[in-house]
Order: C-alpha cells, then sequence, then structure tokens
C-alpha cells in the first residue's frame, strides 16, 4: 500500500512522515488552501525531503491554481520527485504542456469532474481520486467507483483517517491512499502521533488483504 501524507509545513511533520513509512509527502504550493506554502518555503522543505528522507520516498509538488508550465518550471527549480497537478483547471493540454519539461505528472480529480479515470489518460504515472471538496476531509460515496473503478496506480483520498481507512481500502481497493486533513489537530496543522496512526492503518489494511 503506497502512503502519501500531504499538506507538510515542517521539517520535523516530513521527518515523522518519512519514519512511519510513508512512502511520498506532499507539498502544496497554493494561494488559495490553508495548507499553501510560498515558493521560498517549499524550497526550504524540498531541500530537506532530499536531505534527511531515505531515497524512495518521493516528494511530490502539489498546485491546483498555477498554470501547467509555471508548476513544472517550479518542479524543476524545487528538484522534487513528481508534480501533482490537482483539480478541473488542469485539462489534457495542460497535462501536455507540462509533461514537455517535467515528465513526471500525477493527476488529481474528482468523479464529480467526470474524468477519464484510466491512469496515464493524460500522460501521467499515478491518478489520484479525490472528494469533490479537496483538502476539506469530507468523504465520498465509493460506490461510485463500482462503474468506473481505475486500474494501476491510483490514489484514494478524501476523508480518510486511521480509524476510516481500512474501510476504504477494503471497498475501493486503491494502489494507494492520500491524507492531509484526517492527520491534523487544526486546519493546516499536522499531528504527529496522527500521522503514524494513519500510515500504520494502512499499511496494516493491505497486509489483512
Amino acid at each position: 500500500m503506497f502512503v502519501k501524507v500531504c499538506g507538510l509545513a515542517t521539517t520535523a511533520e516530513i521527518d515523522v512522515a518519512a519514519a512511519a513509512g510513508a512512502d511520498a509527502i506532499g507539498l502544496v504550493v497554493s494561494g488559495t488552501s490553508v495548507r499553501g506554502l510560498t515558493r521560498d518555503r517549499a524550497a526550504v522543505l524540498a531541500a530537506h525531503a532530499r536531505a534527511h528522507t531515505p531515497e524512495h520516498v518521493l516528494s511530490v509538488l502539489v498546485v491546483n491554481d498555477t498554470p501547467a508550465a509555471e508548476a513544472a518550471a517550479l518542479a524543476r527549480e524545487l528538484d522534487v520527485d513528481a508534480l501533482q497537478l490537482h483539480g478541473p483547471a488542469y485539462g489534457e493540454e495542460e497535462f501536455a504542456a507540462a509533461v514537455r519539461t517535467f515528465p513526471r505528472l500525477w493527476r488529481a480529480t474528482s468523479l464529480k469532474e467526470r474524468p477519464d479515470t484510466r491512469v496515464g489518460a493524460y500522460g501521467e504515472e499515478v491518478l489520484l481520486l479525490d472528494s469533490p471538496r479537496a483538502g476539506s476531509g469530507s468523504r465520498w460515496d465509493l460506490s461510485l467507483l463500482d462503474a468506473a473503478r481505475p486500474e494501476g496506480s491510483w490514489l484514494l483520498a478524501g476523508g480518510l483517517a486511521a480509524d476510516n481507512v481500512a474501510e476504504a481500502v477494503g471497498r475501493a481497493r486503491p494502489w494507494g491512499v492520500d491524507v492531509s486533513s484526517g492527520v491534523e489537530s487544526a486546519p493546516g496543522v499536522k499531528d504527529h502521533e496522527l500521522i503514524r496512526e494513519f500510515v500504520a492503518a494502512a499499511k496494516a489494511a493491505a497486509a489483512a488483504g
């Protein structure tokens, strides 16, 4: 089970997530998200992740309101492993523009947006399916996946927490999971123990089959 912990804002949060066994950490650069970092702060955190986390832990730049080509340039500047284009602002043309200069793209969307749920449909290597209100912590109707279940490298997100991730994994059967608000003590404030509990619960759910 691939586990991404998103919306990290401090070096300590990165260290805790990596030590807990997370496979990826997400850094959000956004003018509209409570978890949004400035570019300078994102650079500090990306550098810390490169220097202080195991090589297999991916750093992912997450954007929702930055033009795709500009986001790709920022991903190169920050030297992150992957760029997640999140939301309806990014269509096939935007992905094509970004992938020319930064090939490791992730696509994040919701079923409400009626996306193509084939992993790689826009050239992305990972697909993330989220709640229609990204970052809200809202759960969504996983039965919708019965008619649109992706295959391959896709992450389930939206309203996940340590106490419900096993149920969600059993229902949706994703390749991986993504969490942000579900490991927070307040909006934008990560709780270290909740991070540990979530990662452990997600890995245990996958091991249990």
